[in-house]
């Protein structure tokens, strides 16, 4: 027993300190967790012979990916994205296995391994990729969006991959696996409903578990969360949730499918359920953990041995592998239109190969697809192409995407038919509050924004909006900027807006300018550079909220408003003295030490202020309460 928690302890420990690490590093948790595999086995031997036993238990952690997948497919999303999941992704995963498949033959390898390699090798990273995107903020451009479908179509095409690859299987490893099996069939015997029925039989019963998956997922799973849930008992929801997965999991197995084929079945029929989320956040972390632990006896497995007796080999096969797919992205951006810095994006994002490809390795070396050895060298590629990635990112950002900055947009800007008294620079859920009050009492505006698919968005409403970077002086001109009467700043980016605010003063200064401020400092900057009047883009909201919690804390509404009322006549004539110690500072010191001890004055004031007026307020209610027989709240005293 003691064993089993040292084994524990180590592979915990080791994750705990390689996967923060490798995030700060910008190389994201799936690397995290193979050098953490890496150092606690092939380095420093402190784990070994249990990692293959670990790996088989860790592969659940696929199975709950793939549930998890399923729980993403709504029926809407997929059908809006259908021109770029199946076109763009469908011709990436065709070609890319056609390609790899192509240089195999080449080769002279037999065309079922030509076959397998390829399809594993035409996967990437959706952990690192994603991952990556975020921590970059590149989510939001085109490159990324296509990337994403890229991805999505990638997580799909697992499930005919495993149920393609065991009809390849070689019989000479066939053969061998069954006298392995034959002489320990005395201490392990596999359960299995097919083991001894074949043809007809056997598609029957395949059909019957599928369809019983699916009907019981969509007619049963939803009464049993109810009653779950109904008795407020979280653990419980935790342990239906497992039970579900595992269940589906073991049926599976039964009839000689994978899991996680049942399991992402399982996922797409609740995809709509009302339980949807609750499920989520309850298999995630269990997803986590488990994939980790996976990715770690990867690691924890790669021999290097193989690694030093054949350095050439794989990293021949870890570039062609990444020049193939990097050369069908980018053949595939000419044929979509994807332009600019976005097509080099895509292509080098997705040249890796991806965490799919450990688990369709290992089980083709389980359906005796491919031999151990040549599975070893390919997960050595695998792991390389990963351990690469980070490297093509930092790529993309010093080389490639300085050539493209301030091109693209320059180029594809729409043609501005007409001019308005108002220009509004972004549209987003700002900007659209603000057009559309300004359109339905007769305003004219003309609407900018640099984003495409925002733009075709708003567009899909009725909102006539155009294609172009507001900051660029060239499309202001043609925007009307010289005759229009207002401009409205509502772009995401600070900076740019701050920029954009001080040319607009300084060319036209006629033009009023009023602008939305990310938070306090980002509004005395806009402020600075000449705005005329400057909104906090939560200010209002956050204070209509505060007196609805006001109210349900037992204030009057009278009382609430008073209270609000209250709180903006303070900030509106402490404003104006913060902004001066604000200014007084140096560009580089805006929040120091006397700015600081004057905000906090100005908040202790801010509270006194607030005693006093609840105060009067308290002893107006009660005036009126003695004289007045009608029935009034009373608000809490606590």
């Amino acid at each position: 027993m003691t064993g089993y928690f040292i084994q524990a302890f180590i592979y915990l420990f080791a994750a705990v300190i390689a996967v923060p690490i490798a995030k700060r590093l910008g190389l994201g948790s799936v690397l995290g967790y193979l050098i953490a595999g890496v150092i606690i086995g092939p380095v420093i031997g402190l784990v070994g012979s249990e990692t293959a036993t670990i790996q088989h238990f860790a592969e659940f952690g696929v199975v709950m990916m793939l549930f998890l997948v399923g729980l993403e497919l709504e029926p809407r999303m997929l059908w809006d994205m259908r021109h770029r999941l199946i076109g763009l992704g469908g011709l990436q995963v065709g070609l890319s296995t056609a390609g790899v498949m192509a240089i195999c033959l080449a080769l002279g390898l037999d065309w079922g391994l030509a076959l397998t390699i390829g399809l594993v090798f035409s996967l990437s990273s959706t952990a690192i990729v994603l991952q990556t995107f975020n921590e970059k903020g590149l989510t939001k451009t085109e490159g990324a969006r296509s990337a994403f479908s890229v991805l999505l179509f990638q997580d799909i095409a697992v499930i005919p991959m495993l149920a393609l690859i065991p009809l390849l299987a070689i019989p000479e490893l066939v053969e061998q696996a069954q006298n392995a099996v034959q002489a320990a069939s005395a201490q392990h015997e596999e359960l299995s409903l097919v083991a001894n029925i074949s043809g007809i039989y056997y598609a029957l019963v395949i059909i019957v578990a599928i369809t019983g998956v699916i009907v019981g997922g969509h007619y049963l799973s939803r009464p049993l969360f109810k009653f779950v849930a109904s008795s407020k008992v979280n653990e419980i929801f935790t342990a239906t949730s497992l039970m579900l997965v595992i269940g589906i999991a073991a049926i599976m197995n039964l009839v000689g499918l994978s899991p996680a084929l049942g399991a992402f079945l399982a996922g797409v029929v609740l995809a709509t359920s009302e339980f949807r989320h609750q499920l989520e956040a309850t298999i995630e972390p269990f997803k986590g953990l488990l994939l980790g632990l996976f990715f770690m006896t990867v690691g924890a497995g790669i021999d290097f041995t193989v690694l030093f007796s054949e350095t050439t080999t794989i990293f021949a096969i870890t570039l062609g592998l990444m020049l193939v797919k990097a050369s069908v992205l980018l053949i595939l951006t000419l044929i979509f239109k994807i332009k600019g810095s976005d097509r080099w994006l895509l292509a080098l994002s997705l040249a890796q190969a991806g965490e799919f490809g450990f688990v369709l390795l290992g089980f083709t070396v389980n359906n005796h697809v491919l031999p151990v050895d040549l599975a070893q060298t390919l997960s050595l590629s695998v792991a390389l192409s990963m351990f690469l990635t980070p490297a093509l990112f930092i790529f993309y950002e010093r080389v490639i995407l300085p050539r493209y900055m301030g091109k693209t947009n320059q180029q594809e800007n729409d043609d501005i038919e007409e001019h308005g008294d108002v220009i509004v620079a972004g549209i987003g859920r700002f900007g659209q509050i603000v057009n559309r009050l300004l359109v339905a009492n007769g305003v004219k505006t003309v609407v900018l924004d640099h984003d495409v698919n925002m733009i075709q968005g708003v567009r899909s409403f009725n909102m006539k909006s155009y294609f172009g970077d507001a900051t660029q002086p060239s499309l202001l001109e043609t925007a009307g900027i010289a005759n229009a009467s207002l401009f409205i700043v509502a772009i995401d980016d600070k900076a740019r807006a701050v920029d954009l605010v001080r040319y607009i003063k300084h060319h036209y200064p006629q033009v009023k300018v009023l602008a939305r401020a990310y938070d306090r400092g980002h509004g005395y900057s806009l402020r600075h550079a000449g705005a005329d009047h400057v909104v906090s883009e939560t200010y209002h909201s956050a204070l209509i909220l505060g007196s609805h919690a006001l109210i349900n804390l037992g204030y009057s509404e009278q009382q609430a408003k008073d209270v609000k009322l209250t709180f903006k006549e303070v900030e509106k004539h402490s404003k104006d003295t913060l902004y001066q110690t604000w200014l007084n500072n140096s560009e580089d010191d805006k929040f120091n030490t006397a700015y600081r001890d004057l905000y906090l004055q100005l908040e202790d004031s801010l509270a006194d202020v607030m005693k006093k007026d609840k105060s009067a307020t308290s002893v107006s209610t009660e005036t009126t309460e003695s004289n007045d027989s009608g029935i009034h709240n009373e608000p809490n005293k606590a």
